[in-house]
């Protein structure tokens, strides 16, 4: 939506004119959070759906910047529906008597949960605690306040707690291009977990997390720390690691639900190059 309002407000006078002062907008949004793979994505997806037809050069320009306007308010309303058009795909996939693990805070994970319980399902809620960052409260939090039996357990009792579990739904800060997803820290040691438990594992992700990258192994990423308080003095001369993040390869994932489709991971590339195309 503020790709669009720097459309609507724009003073160019030509096309080549519009597009430099959209990317230069884009890029700026991008450099408010170099790390943020969804927000990149995004960006680029935007460039990509609102100037990708070549007609537009033999439009007056009014005619063509108008053209860019709607598609770039249209791309925006996708995006906010998102969301919701993947709680809608996901209730199949919960069934009463369910208990569900959650790993950290995901807002399109929160609102699949909401709309199944609006929905009257009966299911529990297992949420793990990562700390010290307390998203795993946080969304412990928001579903005890949707009326949803919900226990927090640390996401080092996965594997301890895995056999109460029935499905894996977590959410993803990236979908790359083998339809492995980078998310949360931690997220694949329980994918590698359920995996070995033959519990399924859903990714719930908007298409606009859809991003053209390709990483070969966990530190082939953009990296992204957080500053960890352990609450105690950490001795001198001991490393900690601070990387808020990991790689989840495809081969440990059962479905991604996104407002695409239920896609398969293998699918994703097929998905990617429609995208960009």
């Amino acid at each position: 939506m503020a790709l669009a309002a720097v459309i609507r407000s724009s003073r160019a006078t030509t096309m080549m004119e519009l597009e430099i002062e959209l990317k230069k907008a884009s890029d700026k949004l991008k450099s408010w959070d170099a790390t943020s793979i969804s927000l990149s994505a995004a960006c680029d997806l935007f460039m990509r759906f609102v100037t990708r037809t070549s007609h537009l050069e033999h439009e007056k320009f009014d005619a063509a910047k108008s053209r860019l306007i709607e598609r770039g308010e249209k791309f925006g309303e996708i995006s906010l529906k998102a969301r919701k058009t993947i709680a809608m795909l996901s209730q199949d996939f919960i069934y009463d008597g369910c208990t569900i693990l959650v790993h950290g805070y995901s807002r399109v994970v929160l609102e699949v949960l909401k709309l199944a319980a609006s929905n009257r399902k009966l299911f529990r809620v297992l949420c793990t605690e990562g700390r010290p960052d307390r998203t795993g409260l946080r969304m412990s939090n928001e579903l005890a306040a949707l009326g949803i039996p919900v226990k927090v357990l640390i996401d080092s009792a996965v594997a301890y707690s895995i056999d109460e579990v029935d499905m894996v739904f977590v959410g993803a800060d990236g979908v790359v291009e083998s339809g492995g997803i980078i998310n949360m820290m931690g997220t694949y040691q329980i994918a590698l977990v359920a995996h070995t438990m033959d519990k399924p594992v859903y990714v719930a992700a908007e298409s606009h997390k859809f991003a053209r990258l390709y990483p070969l192994d966990q530190k082939d990423m953009t990296p992204a720390h957080r500053p960890i308080d352990f609450g105690v003095p950490i001795p001198i001369g001991v490393e900690v690691e601070t990387s808020a993040r990991d790689y989840t390869p495809p081969q440990y994932l059962t479905l991604l639900l996104t407002d695409l489709g239920v896609l398969t991971p293998s699918v994703v590339s097929d998905e990617l190059i429609q995208l960009y195309l």
